[in-house]
Formats: structure tokens, sequence, C-alpha cells
């Protein structure tokens, strides 16, 4: 019984501990200095849009991707996948279309996002490339904002 009793004991301490600390951890002055988290900026459709085309037409007069083997093109790809990253966002932003507009943009985005989820540059010719889910499907995008855009 006397182990059972300083067990109690010892855990009720404990637990009286962690609450004095935890509610030792917030005063009243911490209340009246804390600031909102400033909201992130969200870019024009139009802007991000800009930026995107230029990431593919980049990449189109640097050659593209010339070299087959696997790796040599991951940079480039990562290139793409970015700017179409910050296009999603300003597109999630602009209230003027609504989702079914931008519909056919999100599946090559998430096509896009789907070939760089895979980690690596599986090359030109290897079985399961990754290649044309992101390089083609920007190629794809970047015609369909020629095709709708939104000023």
């Amino acid at each position: 019984m006397g182990r059972r009793t300083w067990g109690k004991t010892v855990g009720a301490l404990v637990l009286a501990t962690s609450v004095t600390a935890v509610s030792g951890c917030r005063s009243s002055d911490d209340e009246d200095t804390t600031k909102p988290a400033a909201k992130a900026k969200t870019v024009s459709v139009e802007d991000a849009t800009t930026t995107f085309q230029d990431a593919v037409t980049k990449f189109d007069t640097d050659g593209g991707c010339l070299e087959k083997e696997p790796g040599t093109c991951w940079e480039q790809m990562q290139a793409l996948v970015e700017p179409a990253r910050t296009l999603r966002k300003a597109m999630n932003s602009e209230k003027s279309v609504g989702a079914d507009f931008w519909s056919p943009a999100y599946e090559l985005i998430d096509t896009m996002e789907k070939g760089i989820a895979v980690g690596e540059d599986k090359g030109a010719t290897a079985f399961g490339t990754n290649r044309p889910d992101v390089l083609g499907s920007a190629h794809d995008l970047s015609d369909w904002l020629d095709k709708n855009p939104i000023k």
C-alpha cells in the first residue's frame, strides 16, 4: 500500500507542476503585444501568367531538354513547376471567374505536380518517364492561358 500511495503522490505532484508551468507561459502582458499574422501577398493572375509563360519561353529558347539521360532535366522541370504553383494560388484568389473556368488549367498543373512528385528526372526514354507530365503539360497550360486570358 505504501508504494501505491507514493506513486499517486508523485503523479499528483508531476501533474501540478505541469499545469503550473503551462499556465505560467502566458501573461496578460503578452496579449497586448501580439500582432496578427501578416497575410501573404497574392500575385495577380495576369502577373502569374506572364511569369509562367516567360518560364516556358525561357525553357524553349534555352534549347529545352536535349539530353535523354535521367537527371539531366530536373532543374528545368522545377523551373516550370514553381511558377505554375504561383499561378494556381493566383487562380484560387481570382473572383471574377469560378473554379469551372479554371478546371482545365488546374488539371494541367496537377499533372505537372504528379510528374515532379517523382522527385527526379526519369529521362526521356525511361519507362514511365515524367518529362511529358511536367514539360508537355507546361506547354499545354501556356497554350490554354493564351486562349483563355483574364485581364
